[in-house]
């Protein structure tokens, strides 16, 4: 894993340069519903699900990442991929007059009667993950989804060449899923046009994408590639679907079906070392932990940010809907750089 002193050292150096933030002493900080600026308190943290290997170990990073930031992080709350539990688990912990929240949305859109409620109360919140279409939230803690769709499209494209590839998406009420659809889909179209695009609308649920797989399998059994935009609930039921009609052939083998994939998750990166996929996008779980501490420590504190490059590999960016988002650097990892010590699904 990353060395966390330092990164911890560089995420704190964006306050006191000019890279991409600056400090507003008069923003309220949180910290319930006194309205005082406060670094101290304690802070909620709500998960989109625990069935993932990739929110697994975000899970299991919050806690380390949290004391290193020196954030009162509470125990992590699950809303097991429902946006309505969702919202009421962040109602619960605002009742609790938390001074922080860090939530990854599960609803880009429902997400915002949470946040609407968490900005009445006073209390600063980071977004994880997924980027709210409205409502306020101090940061947005992100990689480029539009950048995960296109990066699998070009694999693909170069790898594949011509004939059917498959996307198993994720759902399309979250931005994530639809950015990464909709970028795959219009890097194939305007760069790979010998590439016939099918689709399978999998919701981030493992056996949608098992059943649909295995349906369109049967009706294509030519299909040459697949991207699965979730390694974390995609890998395991897209390998047992392919190995059940004995499709899954090791790269470099005759009927080998090119996969690459999202996520970064230890699974993953053993996948490529066999062969049996052959390439993902590694989303920094890490990062995405201690950034997510880093930022509600620095809201409740009442700093306040601005669009630019940072000192720790990353840029923030304003989003159309006027929000900040910074984008975390995710690498494609292939064979040639699947034993890199810095992919932190090598530290598991």
């Amino acid at each position: 894993m990353r060395a966390v002193a330092a990164m911890t050292v560089a995420a704190t150096a964006v306050l006191l340069s000019a890279c991409g933030s600056t400090s507003d002493s008069g923003s309220d900080g949180g910290g319930g519903d006194n309205g005082q600026e406060s670094a101290d308190g304690p802070v909620g943290v709500v998960l989109p699900l625990l069935t993932s290997p990739f929110w697994q170990a975000y899970n299991e990073y919050v806690p380390q990442m949290a004391d290193s930031e020196g954030v009162d992080a509470m125990d992590t709350i699950n809303s097991d991929n429902d946006s309505a539990q969702q919202i009421t688990d962040i109602n619960n912990l605002l009742n609790q007059n938390v001074a922080g929240l860090v939530v990854a949305p599960l609803d880009s859109a429902a997400i915002a009667a949470a946040l609407d409620q968490a900005e009445r109360r006073g209390v600063p919140v980071v977004a994880v993950d997924v980027a709210p279409e409205s409502g306020q939230v101090e940061m947005i803690v992100r990689a480029n989804n539009v950048a995960y769709g296109e990066m699998a499209c070009d694999y693909l494209g170069e790898q594949v060449g011509e004939g059917k590839v498959v996307q198993i998406m994720g759902d399309l009420s979250s931005v994530n899923g639809r950015e990464r659809s909709e970028a795959f889909r219009a890097c194939a179209a305007e760069k790979y046009p010998d590439l016939e695009v099918l689709e399978i609308p999998a919701d981030w649920e493992s056996d949608k994408a098992a059943a649909q797989l295995d349906t369109l399998l049967n009706a294509n059994p030519d299909i040459q590639g697949i991207y699965m935009q979730a390694g974390g609930v995609y890998l395991a039921p897209t390998l047992q679907t392919l190995r059940s009609k004995d499709m899954l052939h090791p790269a470099g083998e005759e009927g080998h079906i090119t996969i690459v994939s999202n996520d970064g998750i230890p699974q993953e990166l053993e996948a490529i070392r066999s062969g049996e996929i052959d390439a993902t996008v590694s989303q920094p779980a890490d990062s995405y932990a201690q950034y997510g501490m880093y930022y509600i420590r620095a809201a409740m504190a009442g700093e306040t940010f601005e669009p630019g490059p940072t000192d720790h590999g990353s840029t923030i960016v304003e989003l159309p809907n006027g929000l900040l988002e910074d984008q975390l650097p995710a690498p494609l990892v292939t064979r040639e750089n699947v034993d890199d010590p810095e992919l932190w699904g090598n530290s598991r």
